[in-house]
């Protein structure tokens, strides 16, 4: 009886190439061997789907499966030569990665396209360091300077991992194109995989002879000590992009990037508010009463003077404009935000409360207390 490929990938018969290809990857990955090895069957049912896949995925043999229902004994070690299972067999033992097998199947060359290219050298990896600031270095903006360990490019061999220029030479098992190709025939003509050369881990070249210094790698351990700008307005959460100062990359490839995120520390007496700051100062009775200046603290580490009318309350809060953060970005400057807070001597001289008492006297209290709650 013959497999029904459509079935198979568990899409219709009227799927085209995207919808085959978006089942194929999603199977691929659920039943690949190496990521379901407790999984016996794992292999047997990927084979199925790459079967399944090299049918469909190309126009002239899906077009003989629809007409014929050509199964996969069609493409046995009969007389047109090595089997299907064999192929997949020789795939595996070569250490076929499942991005290989994916870009063949969907990528041409299979099918007798061009095929992939060569990858380059990965670029190094980012790196994150987070970093502890005041208020006040967040406000006004500082310089720090930050010890980070990380690899870099080695300057032996300036990353190519070879004792000289001339031991890094084509590899000799691809030919320079990062690339192996197996070739079966089938019934249905020639079937070609291809995968990247274990030689030279697809980059092209190979190295003869490796630097004394870094042993090949291209690269060295170093702690370097970078100089950052903390910009006036930083805040937690703020990331710093250092360019080229993550993890070298192989082969001479670009490094990675250094992110460095900020972290604010809570202030004794300030606290923030966006771009805004809000201190809460004590405020003698007196001068509450009578009204006058004061001498406020701001984040900026200068006093400014506030005038406080005549009859000011605990609670009220006065706006200093132009006393805040600087705006990251530019627009504008915030306020700072002054709640007074009256505050009640606890000890008085004798004199002091006899002065209160005469005070006391000619208030009217009746009258005052009435007019506190109107």
């Amino acid at each position: 009886m013959s497999k029904d490929y459509y079935k198979v990938l568990g899409v219709d018969k009227n799927a085209t190439k995207e919808e085959i290809k978006k089942a194929y990857k999603k199977l691929a990955k659920k039943y690949h061997p190496d990521l379901n090895k407790d999984k016996p069957d794992a292999a047997d049912k990927f084979k199925e789907i790459n079967e399944a896949a090299s049918v469909l995925a190309d126009d002239e043999k899906r077009s003989q499966y629809d007409q014929f229902g050509t199964t996969a004994e069609g493409f046995g070690g009969g007389a047109g030569g090595a089997g299907f299972e064999d192929v997949m067999s020789n795939i595996f033992n070569q250490g076929f990665d499942f991005d290989s097998i994916f870009e063949s199947f969907f990528g041409g060359s299979i099918f007798g396209g061009r095929g992939r290219r060569r990858r380059g050298p990965r670029p190094g990896d980012d790196l994150r360091y987070d970093m502890e600031i005041t208020l006040e270095e967040a406000a006004l903006g500082t310089k720090k300077t930050i010890k980070v360990p990380h690899s870099v490019k080695c300057p032996e061999c300036k990353g190519t991992g070879a004792e000289s220029e001339d031991d890094v030479v084509e590899c000799p098992d691809c030919s320079g194109s990062g690339m192996v190709r197996m070739t079966q025939r089938t019934p249905f003509g020639l079937f070609q995989t291809q995968s990247s050369c274990p030689k030279c881990r697809g980059q092209g070249t190979y190295i003869k002879a490796k630097c004394s210094e870094c042993n090949g790698r291209g690269k060295i351990s170093k702690t370097s000590e970078i100089e950052l700008t903390i910009p006036a307005g930083a805040e937690t959460g703020t990331n710093l992009r250092i360019t080229g100062a993550g993890e070298a990359g192989d082969n001479g490839a670009e490094p990675g990037d250094l992110y460095v995120i900020i972290h604010v520390q809570d202030h004794k007496i300030f606290e923030r508010d966006g771009n805004d700051i809000y201190i809460k100062v004590p405020v003698a009775f007196t001068t509450a009463a009578l009204g006058g200046s004061i001498e406020v603290p701001t984040i900026k580490k200068e006093k400014a003077s506030l005038k406080i009318p005549p009859g000011t309350q605990t609670g009220t809060v006065f706006r200093m404009k132009g006393k805040g953060i600087h705006s990251l970005h530019g627009y504008g400057t915030g306020s700072q935000l002054v709640e007074i807070e009256v505050a009640i001597p606890k000890k008085l001289s004798k004199k002091q409360k006899d002065l209160l008492k005469d005070f006391d006297k000619t208030l009217n209290n009746k009258g005052f207390l009435k007019g506190l709650f109107k």
